[in-house]
């Protein structure tokens, strides 16, 4: 089902574009260079088009993609929203995940077309605005927060289970408490395991050790304020914990890599915190340029509808942990 409720914004200073990320079942994306002579010409770009005032932007999508590219989409999902601001202009992304389609893909402008593999993409050659895109693209739907382990095997076979069920994304998390010899190589056994599944691990609020090892950072709720800068080089990932606009703002500013926004619905955990719904996460997540996934009372069920609310997917603890 595509949600076709998110219409143009109508704002004389903002040009409203409707983006499509066209996928293959080979998981190859289909880009077009633009023309030397126009705004961004020379670099690669996704295909697309503006959004006329008062048109749904879903059909806008699919009536660019069909003069643009002779296609037509039977299948799409929003995956971000960016808003970017050039020295000439401001742009307002609205880009699509397209599924599935019909028709050969034809170059109509004369542009020309190439499908390239999504990890293959290289940000330098598109234009600024769409490098977001290339980074929620190349970000799976599904975050493993580590849970709870008895010992060491424990905590092996729990992980290798995770990766066995398709988990790519992981947060080191150990709420409980072990000496450092302990912790020392679970961290190790994790990097480890990550690596033969090319998997991309996080510590949780470990950055001696992330710097260390040259591994992603998590920057929980309690320490996002402490940083004035992106803590980490650009070469690794970057997550932080947010309940709120101001926090998803700050992980703006610290250039984070994406954010984990919480709680969507009620836990077991937390009994005592409603969840804010998947109307205010919808919200939260349009406000902000970076991709954001839904924690809090998450199944595997719930990723089309984290899509759908613009997210990038769940993160989880109980869901994912032992690939369950």
């Amino acid at each position: 089902m595509q949600n076709t409720e998110r219409n143009s914004i109508g704002s004389g200073n903002v040009v409203h574009v409707a983006v499509a990320v066209v996928v293959n079942s080979e998981q190859k994306v289909l880009i077009a260079k633009r023309p030397d002579h126009v705004h961004q010409g020379g670099f690669w770009e996704f295909p697309g088009g503006k959004v006329e005032q008062d048109e749904a932007v879903y059909d806008a999508l699919c009536r660019e993609i069909r003069e643009e590219l002779q296609i037509r989409i039977q299948n799409a999902h929003p995956l971000i929203k960016i808003t970017h601001h050039y020295k000439d202009k401001s742009v307002l992304l609205d880009v699509w995940l397209v599924t599935e389609f019909q028709g050969k893909e034809h170059g109509a402008e004369g542009q020309p077309l190439m499908w390239q593999s999504i990890h293959d993409l290289n940000p330098d050659t598109f234009p600024a605005a769409n490098r977001k895109i290339i980074a929620a693209l190349q970000l799976p739907d599904k975050l493993l927060i580590t849970g709870d382990f008895s010992n060491l095997h424990d905590f092996n076979t729990r992980l290798v289970r995770s990766l066995q069920f398709g988990v790519k994304l992981i947060q080191l998390r150990c709420k409980a408490k072990c000496d450092t010899e302990t912790y020392q190589a679970i961290v190790h056994l994790s990097k480890s395991l990550c690596e033969s599944s090319k998997a991309k691990l996080l510590l949780n609020s470990d950055p001696e050790l992330a710097d260390e090892l040259q591994l992603g950072l998590h920057v929980n709720s309690r320490d996002l304020f402490e940083y004035h800068h992106r803590p980490i080089t650009r070469d690794r990932l970057l997550s932080v914990s947010c309940h709120n606009l101001t926090d998803l703002q700050q992980a703006e500013t610290l250039q984070a890599d994406f954010a984990l926004l919480s709680p969507v619905q009620c836990t077991s955990s937390h009994p005592e915190k409603s969840g804010m719904g998947w109307q205010a996460f919808a919200d939260l997540t349009s406000a902000i340029n970076i991709p954001v996934f839904a924690l809090g009372g998450m199944h595997a069920s719930d990723i089309n509808v984290a899509r759908q609310a613009g997210g990038q997917g769940i993160a989880a603890i109980s869901e994912l942990w032992g690939g369950k």
